[in-house]
């Protein structure tokens, strides 16, 4: 297989250096991509540098994940506006134990094999080195000119709240790292996200200039929404790979609701199917739109690709109880159906509150449906919220024991896609 081919018709190369595609049809390639230790879980941004190094190991080549706990420390200056706070080196082995188990789910690490995928710490090697060390062994390598032409570095220095010399320094650090796997592990490639150029570059040329050696870079575009929302955002904040974070019924939801300009670029990015299923899957999707064929085969395959089958089928039992099944009256759900809802949000409500009765607008705030009643009364007006599949009306409508399904449940819904599961107790 060839990999530059298989990722170009993907759409997932941005910029790559001259030399890069023969040199991986030369021979077997180590290549790595780094990953920014900020949480103990990845999002669904870090999908697509995932995805590069598992087309990578599946096309022959070695790949390395490469987890910055010493540039975690630091924090990289590339798409910020301002300077990260520092993590606590507990907080920071928290979040590299779990980004190791995530990723050990989605490459091969098997030994046995040539290619078998490793995972290494930069923190090994930057623990070790005093401050003169690293300027007499990297400084001296690159020029300042040099850095600062870098356009992460430019826009800091020419924005509000300027950098620090400790930001200053990380392509400086991100370079060593590749300087580093190339000396001992014979690592060749460093792949990573468009805003990463610059950093990358920057490695190869000290790998150039410190060791005559010649290394080679790729790049992935950025990925935004065709409505300009940013990618991987959801209501609650950033789609996670972990499911105590998001949901898989959340997680498969995301990939759903996905507008048909985004569906048909992700499920190329996303997804494993060949480029003939995709095109027919394309062109059948253009001549019903409305059965969301593009939609329901993206979301299967990346949910099932991060959290199997099991949980997939889960979503789609919850999905069908929610949305398919919405003309039937909420009574007609069990409290089997309503317990099984995996991934709805659930909440419990003091059931002495509702037996005296509480108004609309007081239960969706107390419940968290709502961050205020402001919100909640506004909603309310707009005809945005449902209790138990009816409409509510009025802002004046009181909740009360009543309404309980099976003397225990409310369901609520907020909007067309939100829904929550409120449970007397």
């Amino acid at each position: 297989m060839n990999l530059v081919a298989e990722l170009k018709w993907r759409g997932m190369i941005q910029d790559i250096m001259p030399g890069t595609e023969e040199q991986l049809n030369k021979e077997m390639t180590t290549g790595y991509i780094g990953f920014d230790p900020t949480s103990d879980s990845l999002h669904i941004g870090s999908l697509v540098p995932i995805l590069l190094l598992v087309h990578m190991q599946r096309a022959g080549h070695k790949p390395i994940a490469l987890i910055g706990g010493a540039t975690g420390m630091i924090g990289d200056p590339s798409g910020k506006s301002e300077e990260r706070n520092f993590l606590s080196e507990d907080q920071l082995q928290k979040n590299l134990d779990g980004i190791k188990k995530q990723l050990e789910q989605f490459l091969d690490f098997d030994p046995a094999k040539p290619n078998a995928a490793e995972m290494a710490n930069n923190y090994d090697w930057f623990r070790n080195i005093s401050f003169i060390q690293f300027l007499r062994d990297a400084g001296k390598h690159i020029t300042v000119n040099y850095m600062m032409a870098k356009d992460s570095v430019r826009k800091r220095i020419e924005g509000e709240t300027g950098i620090s010399y400790t930001e200053f320094a990380y392509q400086l650090m991100q370079g060593y790292d590749y300087f580093w796997l190339y000396q001992h592990k014979n690592c060749k490639l460093q792949m990573g996200g468009s805003d990463q150029w610059g950093n990358i570059t920057t490695g190869t040329e000290f790998i150039r200039r410190k060791a005559g050696g010649e290394a080679f870079a790729l790049t992935c575009p950025l990925l935004t929404k065709a409505d300009g929302g940013k990618f991987g955002k959801s209501e609650k904040g950033n789609v996670w790979l972990a499911p105590d974070k998001t949901s898989p019924y959340e997680f498969y939801q995301f990939w759903l609701n996905a507008a048909d300009a985004d569906a048909e670029k992700w499920i190329k990015i996303f997804t494993f199917l060949s480029q003939d299923t995709i095109n027919q899957l394309i062109e059948d999707h253009r001549k019903d739109a409305a059965a969301r064929l593009l939609q329901k085969a993206l979301a299967k395959e990346v949910t099932i690709f991060v959290h199997g089958e099991e949980e997939y089928r889960k979503a789609i039992e919850t999905t069908e109880k929610l949305f398919e099944q919405q003309n039937a009256p909420a009574e007609s759900l069990s409290v089997e159906d309503l317990e099984g809802m995996n991934g709805v949000t659930k909440f419990d409500f003091e059931l002495s509150k509702l037996q005296a009765g509480v108004d609309v607008v007081t239960f969706l705030a107390e419940t968290k449906i709502f961050p205020s009643k402001g919100e909640a009364r506004k909603m309310v007006q707009g005809g945005g919220v449902s209790i138990n599949r009816r409409k509510v009306e009025q802002v004046a409508l009181t909740v009360d024991a009543s309404m309980l399904l099976h003397g225990m449940y409310l369901l609520i819904q907020k909007g067309k896609k939100h829904y929550y599961l409120v449970k007397a107790s």
